[in-house]
Parts: C-alpha cells; structure tokens; sequence
C-alpha cells in the first residue's frame, strides 16, 4: 500500500478526538469563567464602592450612613435554641412593718451586702414625732435575688410586695450588634481620612466621623445600662413603724379622787382665769376710779358758788323809815 493512501486513513481519527479536545476545554474554560465571574462581580462591585468613596469623599454622608444605619438597626433576635445567654431585668417593691426602723434597716444594709450587693439609696425620716419610716434602693447580684426577697420579708410583718422580671435578651444582642457595625463604620472613615488629599474632603470626613463616634458612644451608654440592670437587681423597701394607739377616754373607770382631781385643777383653772381678767382689766378701773374721783371734787364745788350769789342779789333792802 503506498504511503500516501496509509497517511490518508488517519486524518479522521485525528480530527475527532482534536474536536473531543477543544470541546472539553471549552467546557473548563466555560466553568472556570463562570466561577470567576461570580466571585469576580463581587469584588468589582466591592472595589467599585471603595473607589467611589475614594473619588468622592463627600458622598460617604447621607446615602452610605442611611445604609448603615438601615443595617444596623436590624434586630438581631437569636433563634430559639441558640447558646445565646439569657439577660433579664428583675426589680420589685416591699412594704414591711418593724418595731424599730433603725434596726430594720441594720439587717438590710447587712443582708444586701452579705449577698455581694449595695445599698443605692437610703432616706429615713420621723413622722409626727412618733414614728420613723424609711426608703432604701438595693442592688443585688441576679444569684442572690430570691434569697435577699426572703431575707427581707423575714424583717417584720409584710404589708405588700411587688415583683417584676423583663427579658431584653434580644436588645442587648441587637445593640452589641449595632456597636460591631459602628466601630467598623467609624475605622472606615478613617482610613478615607488618611487616604484624602483635598481640604473639603478631609473636613466632611472629620464631620462624619464625629457623627458616628457620637453615636457609637451612646450605643455603648446603652449596653453599659443594660449591663448594669441585668446583672444587678433592684429592690425598693419601705419599713415604717406601727403608729401610737391613743387611749380611749370611755376605757378608763372614774373614781371619786379622779373626779376630786379633775374639780380641783378646773377651780384652780377658773380662778387663774379670774386672776387674769383681773389683771388685764385693773389699768382701766384704776382711771375710771380716777375720773369718778375728780367729778366728785368740782361737783362739790360748784353747787356752792351758785348758791351764795344769788343770795347776795336777793337780800332784802332796809326798809324805809316809817314816816
């Protein structure tokens, strides 16, 4: 057989499996493109981001803070079944009756502390002059909560008692969430402040960043107080003393030296009463006796000097001599 015609036979094989080639490395390039193009987009979409707020600084207010804020603000509730721990805020009130307030509240101050806690207020006053009551705010570990309750209703005679439990599991989580997010946001702005060559742009970065340091401050206020209520518990309590029973008048038997008794201090009473009328009326009886006094005087006077003019106008003439 001539070479020719041998050479001739193969072509066909060669130009299938060239064909069974191509097509599988179309078929890889193919993967290999597709792969890349979703892990691509997404770092294009990332670095197109980062080089829009490198071009243009200003733009990182309203639209990129609206974003975060949106995101942030999320609640982020942890699912049923989760190891989350449990936060919760338990208050309550009691109203107790001792015999002696300063004592009561000795034992409380000393429970409270005893329990791992403190006293966070105290206001003791007297009422009347008779009674003392006095108000204390306890904060005791969430552990020693139901103990202390006891302890303190034991004190004296329990008038009321209130209690409360609120779980703020999912605030808490939410606002350690939003912190996470407000940090990140806060170093971002940085880095575009280090990264800024034009005055505007570093002065709106400056205002930005303050915003969000001040909102990151006050995130952090409110996990300081949640902090602080759910592992503290309050407890208000109110101690007073039971009042003074007056004695009852219609109780009491009367005897002849009570009645002796009782006439003799309302003679005495009178003639302290007379003394003081007395008194209080002497000034004005001593010038009306005075007065009285002087209009006796010139009445006695005056009767007379009457009575001896007209004697001397009415005597009689002589009588003329008889003729």
């Amino acid at each position: 057989m001539p070479y020719g015609r041998h050479t001739d036979s193969h072509p066909p094989t060669r130009r299938r499996t060239r064909a069974l080639a191509a097509a599988g490395l179309l078929v890889t390039l193919l993967a290999t493109g597709a792969c890349g193009a979703s892990s691509g987009g997404d770092d294009q979409g990332l670095n197109s981001a980062a080089d829009q707020k490198a071009a243009a600084p200003a733009g990182v207010g309203a639209g990129a803070k609206d974003a975060e804020k949106s995101g942030a603000g999320t609640s982020s509730t942890p699912k049923p079944g989760s190891a989350v721990a449990v936060h919760v805020i338990r208050t309550a009130t009691l109203g107790i009756e001792v015999k002696s307030v300063p004592k009561a509240v000795a034992a409380a101050r000393a429970t409270t502390e005893g329990a791992g806690g403190l006293v966070a207020e105290e206001n003791t006053e007297r009422v009347d002059d008779t009674h003392e009551v006095s108000h204390l705010v306890l904060r005791v570990p969430q552990d020693a909560y139901a103990e202390v309750l006891r302890d303190l209703a034991g004190t004296g005679k329990l008038l009321s008692r209130t209690s409360n439990a609120k779980d703020v599991t999912g605030q808490v989580v939410d606002v350690e969430s939003r912190i996470a997010t407000q940090r990140a946001s806060v170093t971002r702005v940085r880095d575009l402040m280090d990264k800024a060559e034009k005055l505007t742009d570093v002065v709106t970065l400056e205002g930005e960043l303050s915003s969000r340091q001040a909102d990151l401050e006050s995130l952090l206020a409110q996990q300081k107080s949640l902090k602080d209520r759910t592992t503290l518990a309050t407890v208000t309590l109110e101690l007073n003393e039971p009042e003074a029973e007056a004695n009852d008048p219609e109780d009491e038997d009367t005897g002849f030296l009570d009645a002796l008794s009782g006439g003799w201090d309302a003679f005495v009473t009178v003639l302290r009463w007379i003394t003081v009328a007395i008194g209080a009326t002497a000034p004005f009886l001593a010038a009306a006796a005075v007065l009285v006094l002087l209009w006796r005087l010139l009445r006695g006077r005056l009767p007379r000097r009457r009575t001896t003019a007209p004697g001397k106008a009415t005597e009689p003439a002589e009588a003329p001599p008889a003729p």
